[in-house]
């Protein structure tokens, strides 16, 4: 009982303040519609939110989806779209809806939430193995390097120089990395959501190699000592199959998953 307990509380603190307004911010332009939030980001990127679809039938879904889809491809700056769906949510024929408007769904992801304090008890590093936060482009473009390396993708410039501009907005994030004889090991970012009591981790990956060292472990709990000291007392994530363990054993609990789907607006030919 006590354990469903903390589930409730954390998933109606997720959805009370991490939710429309929260995920709105730094938007170039938001426009409602019924229930939705439709946000415009710089870059050309839009993003669709909700509290709740208060209680909309298949219907009434169908609508909100295609008055969404619209709205994005009446304004040609906005190239790519994401819907954000919640497992918890009640949403009738909203995955149909959404693959019948063109949006193609990634793979699920585990919501995890867990207390800023009992994720901040140190963790024994690896001899050799350090901590620290970074800021400067060179460092920066290291960093992403690594994580494009982790993750399969390509190296881009583009998400490096997103980053450093974030930075430069000295908005409140920080990238944080562990280092073995100067070579990034691992990293992440800690991202503090304004006007609430939460911060989220994101972006984290360690090389195969030094993985099952604590090393990431370790990265979460100074992110989270970070965090306590902004005021936050919760943290958040959205994690793969892969990560959900590493913080299980963090101390953070899945209290929902999530799927987003995307949409990509498509260049006519010989565009």
């Amino acid at each position: 009982m006590i354990e469903n307990d903390v589930h409730a509380r954390l998933l109606a603190a997720y959805d009370e303040q991490l939710r429309t307004d929260a995920e709105a911010s730094g938007a170039i332009n938001v426009a409602v519609h019924g229930p939705l939030l439709l946000v415009t980001f710089a870059g050309g990127n839009g993003f669709v939110t909700y509290r709740n679809l208060g209680g909309a039938d298949v219907d009434a879904v169908r609508q909100l989806v295609t008055a969404a889809i619209e709205y994005y491809r009446a304004d040609t700056a906005v190239t790519r779209v994401e819907w954000k769906t919640r497992g918890h949510d009640r949403t009738p024929g909203l995955p149909e809806a959404l693959q019948e408007n063109g949006f193609v769904p990634d793979p699920p992801e585990s919501i995890m939430i867990g207390q800023a304090e009992l994720l901040s008890r140190p963790v024994a590093l690896p001899d050799g193995v350090t901590l620290r936060q970074v800021t400067d482009e060179a460092d920066v473009l290291a960093m992403c390097a690594m994580q494009a390396e982790v993750f399969g993708d390509p190296t881009s410039d583009h998400i490096a120089g997103a980053l450093l501009r974030r930075l430069s907005l000295d908005d409140g994030m920080e990238l944080w990395v562990a280092e073995a004889d100067g070579r990034i090991v691992s990293a992440g970012r800690l991202e503090p959501v304004q006007g609430t009591t939460f911060a989220g981790i994101w972006g984290g990956a360690t090389r195969p190699e030094w993985r099952g060292r604590g090393i990431y472990r370790a990265l979460t709990a100074r992110r989270a000592q970070s965090a306590l000291s902004m005021g936050k007392t919760f943290i958040h994530s959205d994690s793969t199959e892969f990560s959900r363990p590493i913080l299980e054993r963090s101390g953070l609990v899945k209290v929902s998953t999530t799927t987003p789907y995307r949409w990509v607006r498509q260049t006519p030919p010989g565009d």
